[in-house]
């Protein structure tokens, strides 16, 4: 097997492994909002997502298009055979997977909405600037395709999630409140059924284009090519299995973490997102589900009287955001420096050491996720803030005092007890 044929096969199990991932970090997006009003209950919610998001994945090919081809410059590489710049472009489109897959995992760990989507476009880059320079990069496409809807659609999905919310409690005012949260119900279950498909259609294909790309690479495909069946088929399926494992934590910080939610509030920041995603994934627009989610909810409860929004788990969402790309393509760069410097003496150990690390740092963040497990039973918890979880690790350590004093007086009294039956003998 030649090192390019094994870096591509290495290539496509990673990309399938950031789909994965892709599917439950992202689930929140869809179906925090109806599990965290009760309209669905969690495995039934996850699993309608996952069901949706197989579907969405094979209606549209705009997104993957510009993922192969608006990001890593094509011409730049000028691959051929024998000049060794096939290996080269599949290692970049390797390390780009690897910082988007840590980054993914360790956001998930916390419980952050980070952007799947940036972390992989940011791992990307990194990997392409470390190797190919400033012009190894289609900048244009970058700041047009990513950057702009990355700062617009959250802003817009909010606008439009504030003004829905207001329009149906005014129009719903003179309903009994138990009806009114009981029809809206119902009418969150299509909502979020919408975003599951949109969400399929927008990000199981950044994939697909992650997978063309190291295709091209390889030289199985030209870049003028249409997506493989077989691509489309694994991709839809990768996602579609992430989400039915459900991303428990960031449904949580989403469902529970910003806004106290009601039914109405719910169909209308569902409606706003699903809206903003299938209107970009038309014009090819690869923006985050993430933001879009995040903004709707936020909008929907600027778009309720009285409502509470926890400003301080928002503000610690955007510093994710802002860092995502950064700290994404600072792991591409230093992944791919160090696979392209293993392979000047043996390319396929290049790959090798740097799967390895990636397996090695994925266990560890699951071992830690396993001591602060968030599942379907605990999912819709009352929140907890940073502040409230410094006050119950004081509690409970002002409570373990009087307990270790209650096991001394015990032992005490029997100490006495026997110096007492000494002296009487």
């Amino acid at each position: 097997m030649s090192p390019e044929l094994f870096t591509l096969c290495v290539v496509v199990v990673t990309a399938l492994a950031f789909d994965f991932t892709n599917g439950f970090h992202d689930t929140g997006n869809a179906m925090a909002a109806s599990i965290a009003t009760g309209a669905l209950k969690p495995k039934v919610a996850v699993g309608l997502s996952a069901a949706l998001n197989l579907v969405g994945a094979f209606l549209s090919v705009e997104v993957a298009a510009t993922v192969a081809k608006g990001i890593v410059n094509l011409d730049k590489v000028n691959i051929g055979p024998g000049d060794g710049k096939n290996h080269m472009l599949l290692l970049i489109v390797f390390c780009g997977l690897v910082g988007g897959i840590l980054w993914n995992l360790l956001t998930w760990l916390f419980g952050l909405p980070s952007s799947s989507s940036h972390a992989l476009f940011g791992g990307l880059i990194g990997a392409a600037l470390i190797s190919l320079g400033k012009d190894g990069v289609v900048w244009g496409g970058v700041v047009g395709k990513i950057i702009i809807p990355a700062v617009l659609a959250p802003i817009v999905a909010g606008i439009v999630s504030a003004i829905a919310t207001a329009l149906v409690y005014l129009i719903t005012r003179k309903v009994e409140h138990e009806k009114q949260i009981k029809g809206f119900r119902w009418g969150q279950i299509l909502s979020a059924s919408l975003i599951s498909l949109s969400h399929g259609t927008n990000d199981a294909q950044k994939t697909m284009g992650v997978i063309f790309l190291a295709l091209v690479a390889y030289g199985r495909v030209n870049p003028e090519d249409g997506i493989p069946v077989w691509v489309k088929i694994c991709c839809a399926l990768a996602i579609a299995l992430g989400t039915y494992i459900g991303g428990w934590r960031v449904i949580r910080t989403l469902g529970k973490g910003l806004v106290e939610i009601e039914s109405p509030q719910g169909m209308a920041a569902e409606m706003a997102t699903a809206s903003v995603i299938l209107t970009s994934s038309h014009f090819g627009l690869a923006l985050s589900t993430t933001h879009v989610a995040t903004g709707s909810i936020l909008g929907t409860g600027l778009g309720r009287k009285n409502a509470e929004v926890r400003w301080g788990v928002a503000g610690r969402m955007v510093i994710a955001w802002i860092i995502t790309l950064p700290a994404a393509a600072i792991v591409g760069a230093l992944t791919y420096l160090l696979g392209h410097y293993i392979g000047l003496y043996n390319e396929v150990l290049g790959v090798i050491v740097v799967f390895i690390i990636l397996v090695i740092a994925a266990s560890y963040i699951f071992y830690r996720s396993r001591k602060t497990p968030v599942n379907a039973n605990n999912v819709n918890d009352d929140w907890d803030d940073h502040k409230s979880s410094k006050d119950s690790r004081a509690s409970k350590l002002s409570t373990q005092l009087p307990t270790a004093e209650k096991n001394i007086i015990p032992q005490q009294q029997e100490i006495t007890q026997q110096q007492e039956q000494g002296d009487n003998h």
